[in-house]
């Protein structure tokens, strides 16, 4: 699936979007609600197979213009260090 998944992700460079990819999926961040669904269906249609499974969640905290990474960055800060570990 990896080159699947990878095609995906290239077809994200079309959009103003942010994006991180992880083991279970991507985080994709848009200005615009309209941005994200359109680099999303980008992605999904980048993909080849007789069968695609797109899982969409959006989050619109309309008062806020925090990222991604700087929610990360506030739950590190409560931890004390890094909220990940590199293996095992």
């Amino acid at each position: 699936m990896a080159a699947e998944v990878a095609k995906a992700i290239d077809a994200l460079e079309d959009f103003d979007v942010a994006y991180e990819t992880n083991p279970m999926g991507t985080v994709i961040e848009a200005d615009e609600v309209g941005t994200l669904l359109d680099a999303v269906e980008a992605a999904h249609r980048a993909v080849d197979g007789d069968r695609v499974s797109t899982f969409l969640k959006i989050d619109e905290k309309r008062g806020s213009d925090a990222t991604a990474a700087e929610k990360v960055e506030h739950v590190e800060r409560e931890l004390g260090r890094a909220a990940r570990r590199s293996s095992r």
